[in-house]
């Protein structure tokens, strides 16, 4: 069975750094797109970053203070997260598809895929 366990969210105030992570199992990283999304109260589910077949892409909100990353040997993904803003405030979920990863319309977790259960992230102003 595939399971995808987040950790790292946490309060942070705004130009402060936060690392989030997420480990796999029943995943095979060569066969799998693996990537992060969030949902802030009111707001549909945003594509943050996917990283799939060594490419990774990041959403422009976030492009130059996220980095994306994986350890294989670890089965984990990393979420680099500098710099954060107030509207970087939502909960982070991690997720995984053998079909590949891409926007979506409405809430976060999506029926696609595999999906954590979410970490909190909160930036103050």
């Amino acid at each position: 069975a595939v399971q995808l366990v987040e950790s790292g969210g946490g309060s942070v105030q705004g130009g402060g750094d936060l690392r989030l992570s997420c480990t796999a199992s029943g995943v095979t990283f060569d066969d799998f797109s693996m990537g992060w999304y969030r949902q802030a109260p009111g707001i549909e589910c945003e594509l943050v970053s996917t990283i799939s077949g060594g490419q990774i892409y990041y959403a422009d909100s976030v492009k130059g203070r996220f980095t994306s990353s994986q350890d294989n040997a670890k089965n984990t993904i990393y979420l680099q997260m500098n710099n954060l803003k107030p509207e970087d405030t939502a909960v982070y979920y991690c997720a995984a598809s053998s079909w590949g990863l891409g926007p979506h319309v409405g809430e976060c977790p999506a029926s696609f895929g595999f999906w954590g259960q979410g970490t909190q992230v909160t930036v103050s102003s």
